[in-house]
Order: C-alpha cells, then sequence, then structure tokens
C-alpha cells in the first residue's frame, strides 16, 4: 500500500497570547470565558465560602475558533473585526484569547466572508 503525503498542508497551533503582546493585524480567537457568579449560589455545598468573594467559573467559549483579526488594543479591551467586517470588543479580563497563526488565519478568513463582501470587491 503507498501512501502519499500532501506537503502544502501543515498543521498550526494557536498560543496562548497576554494582553499586552496583541498587536494590530494579529489574527485571535477566544478560548475560553470566565464567568463570575455570586457564591451564595452555592450555599448547599460542602465548601464554605465568604459571602463576598465571587465564584469564578471557566469555560469553553461558544465562538471558540472563529478568527478575528485585531484593529485596536486599550487594554483591557482588543478590538477586532469579524469575518463580516462588524467590530466586536473583547475583554481581555474575561476572555482567554490565542495568537493565531497569520496563514491560516488569513486564509480561513477570506474563505468566511460572506458572498456579498466579496462580489463588491
Amino acid at each position: 500500500m503507498k501512501v502519499a503525503t500532501q506537503p502544502e498542508l501543515e498543521t498550526t497551533v494557536a498560543a496562548r497570547i497576554a494582553g499586552e503582546d496583541i498587536a494590530c493585524g494579529d489574527f485571535v480567537a477566544v478560548m475560553n470565558e470566565i464567568v463570575e457568579l455570586p457564591s451564595f449560589l452555592w450555599n448547599c455545598s460542602g465548601a464554605s465560602l465568604a459571602p463576598d468573594e465571587p465564584v469564578r467559573i471557566r469555560y469553553t467559549a461558544s465562538d471558540a475558533g472563529q478568527p478575528y483579526k485585531v484593529i485596536g488594543v486599550c487594554l483591557p479591551f482588543v478590538y477586532a473585526k469579524t469575518k463580516r467586517g462588524r467590530v466586536v470588543v473583547i475583554d481581555t479580563r474575561q476572555r482567554q484569547l490565542v495568537r493565531l497563526d497569520k496563514a491560516c488565519a488569513s486564509a480561513v478568513f477570506e474563505k468566511m466572508k460572506s458572498p456579498a463582501k466579496k462580489a463588491g470587491k
């Protein structure tokens, strides 16, 4: 059995990025979100929690993997464009970002653009 590989296909890895390392033109994606809930919601749990201390829960973001193109940074906020040109504000205190490989993210970003935008070019 012969096995053929395609050298043009390459696997890349997204890397966690600190807010101060984000620059305009970067492609980023949200990896995790953090939600803070009041500790009184855990009233029946075995753990004793201070009533004034919030409980932090980390979960996978619903838009995890969605590429965003950074257009501005004013920490803790990152301003980015979606594939359809909408501007979103990402609060880095609540959402963990990863930097995407530029070539991969750029190609995916272009393919995800709406057909109306492509026709208007």
